[in-house]
């Protein structure tokens, strides 16, 4: 935990080195404030989207080689009810809860692993710069449970890959948590906020408990 320093000092300590050094990550770094000044820390810049490809980022991987791809363990992570894992961890039974509409899900077919920060939001936030290693470990972060998460397909193709001033989840109750995840995804990966988007999420955390937002910076 950083300790001694102002709230504006803590993040720029951590977020001082530039997106695309590679060669010698810092150390995680963790850092709690609450929600409303988490946004305001976010740092502005303009969205450029020039060069972006899905294929930039490679995801669904199996990191730890235990047979199961990113998806699948987010499945395992987030089922409400028992599963069963047989062959090549394919998952049948369990349910699971899609926060953004509130629904109940009975086959994991009907879901979609979404990334809170899109990809190309990602790019055009950052992501532009970084090493195809980097991308691959954004697009796969397991790290923290905020990054991922299992929603009814029909939410996750409704967001595509917009931000929070142009998409927000069908669930009023889930506008708050996902401000939060949204802005924490942000700060851990070092990433920019366009002005709209900034505005949208100050607007929305007004509304919302100012509770504390602990982040751990992705190595």
């Amino acid at each position: 935990m950083i300790a001694g320093l102002g709230v504006m000092a803590a993040w720029a300590a951590v977020l001082a080195a530039p997106a695309h050094a590679e060669a010698a990550p810092a150390a995680p770094e963790t850092v709690s404030v609450p929600l409303r000044q988490a946004v305001a820390d976010l740092p502005v810049a303009d969205e450029d989207r020039t060069g972006y490809r899905r294929s930039e980022f490679r995801h669904w991987v199996d990191e730890d080689r235990d047979g199961c791809s990113t998806r699948a363990e987010v499945l395992l992570e987030e089922a409400v009810t028992p599963l069963t894992v047989g062959e090549r961890c394919r998952i049948s039974g369990g349910e699971w809860d899609s926060y953004y509409d509130g629904e109940r899900v009975a086959d994991a077919s009907g879901l979609d692993i979404d990334h809170v920060v899109p990809l190309a939001e990602a790019w055009d936030s950052g992501a532009s710069e970084w090493s195809a290693e980097r991308r691959m470990r954004y697009a796969n972060d397991l790290g923290d449970p905020r990054a991922l998460v299992a929603v009814t397909a029909r939410q996750n193709r409704s967001k595509a890959d917009q931000d929070p001033a142009e998409w927000l989840p069908a669930l009023p109750d889930a506008h708050c948590r996902y401000v939060a995840e949204w802005t924490a995804v942000k700060l851990r990966w070092g990433l920019t906020a366009d002005t709209r988007e900034r505005e949208a999420l100050t607007a929305l955390a007004g509304g919302c408990p100012d509770e504390t937002l602990t982040v751990e910076t992705a190595p």
